[in-house]
């Protein structure tokens, strides 16, 4: 008898839901005829799908579209006759619409008791879709002209990949589409802006098809993989970009810097001669060059490239710097033997002498460096007896060091 009164009450809970259910149907669908009240008409159709049981009831599907879609067509009357409106809004209705007849398309798929599909949707929806999807890119363009990065990459990624649902199938939109490698580097552009690596790689296969964006994309990727510490593909790309784009700024000089900052400087020579060999006359080409000789101790060549530099452009600091350590590191490497003849300290103080012009013009124009120049400065003031100079500096190291 209990379970006969307790089925009977589940029949009667079912029974007053379905009808709770309905009158909110009819309730939405009302507000939608009047083109009233069209978010709530929204909102209690994504309640109703809140609850699990709802989700194969295509009506609410249906009616949450058309709420939707009634004010996707208000703004966009709006907007025509340039009347008040968030533009935002518009855009987000037609993303929308998207996620909405892509659901519905998922439920329309599902075989009924005896396994057939019958598709009661697809053709009506798709096409209507279709119309209306280049607003997905436009979307994804407007929100990134806001720098609403995260926004626009959500426009860009359902553009992409509706070229591969099921509903769009009809228009092969990855072969008739040649939009797509493009929206696929906005996103990718969108991951790098989020520094967001999964985001940034998702559709980059696609997006290095994009060929007017190849170099920026090459180095959005090199930049994710420095991010992931994927050093190998880091460093695989930057070779990719300089050998493909060598006068493009990014690549040579991390490439340089990289092999660099781990002592590799036979591989950072390699580069430095691969691109002297390109444009011998470039300034970040011959200085980067200087940075390797004067490193690897080949100090005579790294002087002769910084006068060069400094004979075409006499306010480059860091030719200055590089030209006064290549005479001050040989000055330091001849005083380290334990016993220093006459003629070896003349040529330590020769060394000095030729230094000292360089670095006092290199802290000229850049005084708060004093990082840079200060101790090299010190210890030549010291060596050549500079006793005025020497004071002034030491005065100022030992203030830096309070």
């Amino acid at each position: 008898m209990r379970r006969i009164i307790c089925l009977f009450l589940i029949v009667i809970m079912s029974t007053c839901t379905l009808c709770a259910q309905k009158k909110e149907i009819s309730q939405a669908r009302d507000f939608i005829k009047k083109g009233k009240n069209l978010q709530q008409a929204e909102e209690m159709m994504t309640n109703l799908l809140k609850d699990s049981a709802n989700k194969t009831n295509d009506k609410i599907w249906v009616t949450l579209f058309e709420a939707v879609r009634k004010q996707y067509e208000q703004g966009n009357e709006k907007l025509y006759l340039k009347q008040s409106y968030d533009t935002a809004a518009f855009f987000r209705s037609a993303y929308k619409m998207f996620e909405i007849l892509g659901s519905l398309d998922s439920l329309d798929m599902q075989p009924d008791a005896r396994g057939r599909v019958k598709l009661s949707y697809r053709e009506k929806n798709a096409e209507f879709l279709n119309t209306y999807r280049p607003n997905l890119y436009n979307g994804g363009a407007f929100f990134i002209k806001k720098q609403q990065y995260e926004e626009a990459y959500k426009f860009f990624d359902i553009y992409i990949n509706s070229a591969t649902q099921p509903l769009f199938k009809a228009y092969n939109y990855a072969e008739t589409d040649k939009t797509l490698p493009v929206a696929a580097y906005w996103s990718v552009y969108c991951g790098y802006k989020l520094k967001d690596p999964k985001a940034t790689l998702h559709h980059t296969y696609l997006a290095l098809k994009d060929t007017a964006h190849y170099n920026l994309m090459l180095q959005y990727l090199a930049e994710t993989y420095k991010l992931e510490n994927d050093t190998l593909r880091y460093i695989e790309t930057l070779h990719e970009g300089f050998e493909k784009y060598p006068k493009f700024p990014f690549f040579f000089p991390r490439l340089v810097e990289y092999y660099a900052d781990n002592s590799m400087w036979e591989d950072a020579m390699r580069v430095c001669e691969t691109a002297m060999h390109i444009d011998s006359t470039d300034v970040v080409y011959r200085f980067a060059t200087s940075n390797v000789y004067l490193n690897t101790g080949k100090y005579q060549e790294c002087i002769d490239i910084c006068d060069q530099l400094i004979a075409e452009n006499d306010s480059l600091a860091e030719a200055y710097f590089n030209a006064g350590l290549g005479y001050f590191n040989q000055a330091i490497e001849l005083d380290k033997a334990n016993k220093v003849s006459n003629k070896r300290r003349q040529h330590i103080l020769d060394f000095y002498k030729k230094a000292l012009p360089y670095l006092q013009k290199y802290r000229e124009l850049l005084p708060d460096r004093k990082d840079k120049w200060s101790l090299p400065l010190y210890t030549i003031y010291l060596n050549l007896n500079m006793g005025k100079e020497f004071d002034e500096i030491d005065k100022l190291i030992r203030e830096e060091r309070k």
